[in-house]
């Protein structure tokens, strides 16, 4: 495996170029611009991804150990199978993309800003997601076992599966929908009256 260690990678531009298989350590890649970059199956520890910007780029399976995603913004962009340990997410923007099954399990995400993103399968176990937003996601089959959504929007998502016996809900947002698909969950016998 290539590794690519204490470089200074402050504001550059990736610009549809691919990496497979590399650990990048200790990399500053604060205001980093990537469009239409791919890395697979590759390692960040301690880099620092703070106010970068990435568009259609794709982190597959890749591993995020330390990591600092401060103010980054992340637009359409695929980050399936990749897992996250002891990574700061303040302020992290997600717009769209595939996050389908990447473990989350037990991150802090309080105030983080997810929508229209696809979050299939993903482990989002004993996450603090207070006061964040995952807004029109797909949350199907997601892990939310201890999470804590308190004060969270979570209008518009697919909560299919979702067992609110499970997870923290207390004072989160949710529309009409969804609120039936949460009673029925929680065993709930739903009666529509006419109006």
């Amino acid at each position: 495996m290539e590794t690519i260690r204490g470089e200074d990678w402050y504001g550059r531009e990736l610009d549809a170029v691919e990496f497979d298989g590399v650990e990048f350590v200790d990399v500053d890649m604060t205001e980093l611009r990537s469009t239409g970059a791919t890395f697979t199956g590759c390692t960040f520890r301690s880099v620092r991804l703070n106010v970068g910007e990435h568009v259609d780029s794709a982190f597959v399976n890749c591993t995020f150990i330390g990591c600092n995603f401060f103010d980054a913004t992340f637009r359409r962009c695929k980050f399936t199978g990749s897992s996250f340990s002891g990574c700061d997410f303040a302020l992290l923007k997600v717009e769209g993309g595939n996050w389908s099954f990447v473990d989350l399990g037990r991150a802090e995400l309080r105030g983080v800003d997810f929508t229209g993103v696809r979050l299939r399968e993903a482990d989002l176990s004993s996450a603090r997601c207070v006061e964040a937003v995952f807004a029109g996601c797909d949350l199907s089959a997601a892990v939310l076992a201890g999470a804590d959504f308190s004060a969270a929007n979570l209008v518009g998502s697919d909560l299919t599966g979702v067992d609110p016996a499970e997870a923290t809900l207390r004072g989160a947002t949710i529309d009409e929908r969804q609120a039936v698909l949460l009673a029925e969950a929680a065993g709930l016998t739903v009666v529509r009256t006419p109006s």
